[in-house]
């Protein structure tokens, strides 16, 4: 339980102490500064603790977002501050300060904005939430204390949380089919004990069942199907809403909501090709293309924002056109629509499956990905030529642990660091293109093809010779994807045999796990995953010469043992290594996030 020292002359009547207690605090009263500090001192270390005015008057949902959220060390409201453990010694300094400031004599009003701005001078980060037409004040007369009682009474706190449960930014159909009844879902299993990661297991669940009904194949299973699909993206918005509202953030929480929405989406595609495949369509490929395509737009994503994410001076005039577009109202919402963000995409999907056939589907589907995936990379790509901006050593290291370079193509790495003959994304994209297009326009079983991962060895590993900040360097992870996931693609179909395709899509879909963890702990803060692993699945160069190797030197069905194999391996590797790292970093309490900018 976490403790709430209130501080100052009690007020008669006020609902404060009732307020504090509802939100979990263990309320105890300081008679002076002294009685403050020994309190302080006396509440266990791996606890919270806030300072509160007893004067403070305010709506419940204020002191909420001001002393309860996760994401923060420290944390103040008018007339409240709070600490995390970790932050509980510069909040006792702060206390300290403060009384020798005013020559060790200092009265108690006032003293939680006191000790809040002494974090602040100490360079403690103290978050300070937006409350909007929140009130949260400390009046320091009856007439002001009468007119804030007012005000609290004139907004609904209750409706002002249901309405920032939503995202302030999200996609048509999210905002205006699935947010406007979500929320109340939300506040539902808010009231019942139940927590986001639990409504985000129910959404993979009910993915899981979307994806079976698909693969039995019938009219009545495609329609359950779509119907499913759409329920579990309900609770997929439903379980953010739950994390907002109740202020139920967390590392192992972000990482689940992230990775799971991958698996349904991914796990769906195998479903319709299991149908198709029971009515005689056999739609591996496309099944495979649409999730080769959807993971290289979300590297496009993420390379772009990591590239971008604490540079300095963007003076892009392609930035001032696109703010100067979203100040025109009809134009946010068509823009936000044709990137194909997940709302559109899985209702999209989820009536092309009751109504068409898996084919159409798959079919209509790539083809607005990749209509999208132009849109946005070539939006990137103006922006990045256009602005003026000094990347930082830290977006760099975050470019090289995305781009994913095993022990071959580092071996390679030192001679580009002498100087290239050409920029890092000509080189990554020059032996992308080798590689896939000999794959693609040789016969199966070429030799041609490991000649050409060999030169996409060597050339993966010169594009990583010097750190990747210049303008279009977040290129490389991306075709890097491209490179690797293609080769997979079109090897396991000029196979041409039974099982050749399914296990393609086992392999990239333990391979694009790998991706997508090694993103989410980049963003986390955590830092990318260990070069041990990288070396123990090959990286991205290693895998993509094993294949090419597997398919010169094996016949078909031998071919598709050994892509079974190595899916089965990377995934157990990944798996055990991500889960292990996850529930760690949650009970070392690492810090609780959630991401409102997550990409389509």
């Amino acid at each position: 339980m976490s403790t709430a020292i209130l501080t100052g002359q009690p007020v008669p009547g006020s609902p404060l102490e009732g307020d504090l207690r509802s939100l979990g605090f263990d309320v105890r009263v300081a008679s002076d500064a002294a009685d403050a500090e020994a309190l302080l001192a006396a509440v266990p270390g791996d606890q919270r603790v806030a300072v509160v005015d007893s004067r403070f008057v305010g709506h419940v949902h204020a002191l909420r977002l001001g002393l309860t959220d996760p994401r923060f060390a420290a944390a103040a409201v008018p007339g409240a501050v709070t600490a995390k453990p970790e932050a509980r010694k510069e909040l006792t300094r702060a206390l300290r300060a403060t009384a020798d400031t005013a020559g060790g004599v200092v009265t108690l009003d006032a003293l939680p904005d006191d000790i809040a701005t002494a974090l602040e001078s100490t360079d403690t980060a103290v978050h300070r939430p937006d409350l909007g037409t929140l009130v949260a004040t400390v009046p320091d007369d009856p007439q002001t204390r009468n007119e804030a009682r007012q005000a609290v009474a004139a907004v609904d706190d209750e409706a002002v949380r249901l309405r920032t449960a939503v995202k302030s930014r999200d996609g048509f159909f999210t905002t205006y089919c699935i947010s406007p009844y979500s929320r109340y879902i939300a506040r539902w299993c808010a009231r019942r004990g139940l927590t986001p990661n639990q409504v985000t297991t129910a959404s993979l669940l009910t993915a899981l069942i979307a994806a079976g009904c698909a693969a039995t194949g019938t009219r009545g299973g495609f329609v359950a199907a779509g119907l499913l699909l759409l329920f579990s993206f309900v609770l997929d918005c439903t379980d953010g809403q739950l994390a907002r509202y109740s202020l139920q953030y967390s590392t192992l929480g972000a990482w689940l909501d992230a990775t799971f929405d991958r698996a349904k989406e991914y796990a769906y595609y195998a479903g319709l090709a299991l149908g198709a495949a029971r009515g005689g369509d056999d739609v591996w490929a496309l099944a495979l293309g649409a999730m080769v395509l959807q993971t290289c737009r979300h590297v496009v994503d993420f390379s772009f924002n990591e590239a971008n994410h604490d540079a300095s001076a963007n003076t892009s005039p392609t930035a001032a056109l696109s703010d100067k577009l979203d100040s025109v109202g009809w134009t946010v919402w068509v823009r936000r629509m044709i990137v194909l963000p997940i709302g559109e995409r899985w209702a999209m999907i989820a009536v092309l499956t009751a109504v068409t056939t898996p084919r159409i589907t798959l079919v209509v589907l790539i083809i607005g990905c990749a209509l999208a995936a132009c849109y946005t990379t070539a939006g990137r790509v103006l922006r990045s030529l256009t602005r003026k901006a000094t990347r930082t050593d830290r977006a760099a290291r975050a470019l090289g642990d995305l781009a994913d370079n095993g022990t071959l193509a580092s071996a390679f790495a030192a001679l580009g660091s002498r100087g290239r003959i050409l920029p890092a994304p000509v080189l990554a994209f020059v032996g992308g293109a080798a590689v896939v297009a000999v794959a693609a326009f040789t016969s199966y079983g070429s030799p041609w093809v490991v000649v050409a991962a060999v030169i996409y060895v060597v050339l993966s590993g010169l594009a990583l010779g010097r750190p990747l900040k210049a303008p279009l360097d977040w290129l490389v992870p991306p075709f890097f994807r491209a490179a690797e996931y293609g080769t997979v693609l079109i090897l396991a179909a000029k196979a041409d045999v039974n099982g050749a395709l399914p296990a393609a899509f086992g392999l990239v879909s333990a391979v694009a796990y790998h991706h997508y963890d090694t993103v989410y702990r980049i963003k986390g803060g955590t830092g990318a995953p260990p070069r041990r692993l990288v070396r123990a699945i090959g990286g991205q160069e290693g895998r993509t010469l094993v294949v090419a190797l597997a398919a010169t030197l094996l016949p078909t069905t031998d071919f598709t043992v050994a892509l079974t194999a190595l899916a089965v391996a990377v995934a157990l590797v990944v798996l055990v290594e991500s889960i292990r790292f996850w529930v760690a970093a949650e009970k070392r309490g690492a810090p609780a996030v959630h991401d409102e900018g997550e990409p389509a």
